[in-house]
């Protein structure tokens, strides 16, 4: 079974974009691995988390559930979900399968609004939006998922740059990668 943890499973913790602003990645990876522990005992072993996109707009309604604007930052955050969600094995009864998510460049949704086009070169792409989700597939993340918006007209989730070549080809990422709710339809 799968959940939405974003900040704690039983036990709540402050929200993504609070934590990371303690630039604490050792007490991000305990909370992390805190929520997997909790989860376990209630039979959840996947967790759609964690949520790396950069969000440089404010009125992007998911700004909380990230580590906010900064590229390092926000791959130094991931590394750490991925290290707590995960542990050093996922058949460990203290691990569960992370998916970080929203692949990619969701929270650069114009004018931020969810579920809008986002349109952006190839170099911010690479520079900003994307060393998060490489730093989280880098850790392990057992899954990824794809995201809502559109990327330079293209459906994220059957956009073959991102799947293919990025994902895929270039960080051998050979994992599952699941469709957001109703990314597909």
């Amino acid at each position: 079974f799968g959940a939405d943890v974003i900040h704690g499973f039983r036990t709540i913790f402050p929200v993504p974009i609070a934590t990371a602003s303690s630039w604490d990645v050792e007490l991000i990876t305990s909370l992390a691995h805190m929520a997997a522990v909790e989860a376990k005992t209630a039979g959840v072993n996947w967790f759609y988390s964690p949520m790396v996109d950069i969000a440089r707009d404010p009125r992007w309604g998911r700004c909380t559930e990230g580590a906010g604007e900064d590229p390092y930052l926000g791959a130094a955050i991931a590394r750490a979900y991925i290290r707590g969600y995960q542990g050093a094995d996922l058949s460990s009864p203290e691990s569960v399968a992370a998916c970080v998510k929203h692949f990619a460049a969701y929270g650069a949704a114009e004018a931020g609004r969810d579920y809008n086009t986002t349109d952006m070169s190839e170099i911010r792409l690479r520079q900003v939006y994307l060393p998060p989700y490489k730093a989280a597939v880098d850790a392990g993340s057992a899954t990824v998922m794809s995201s809502f918006n559109v990327l330079n007209g293209v459906p994220a989730t059957a956009n073959p740059f991102l799947m293919k070549t990025i994902l895929r080809s270039e960080w051998g990422f050979d994992g599952p990668v699941v469709s957001d709710y109703t990314a597909v339809m």
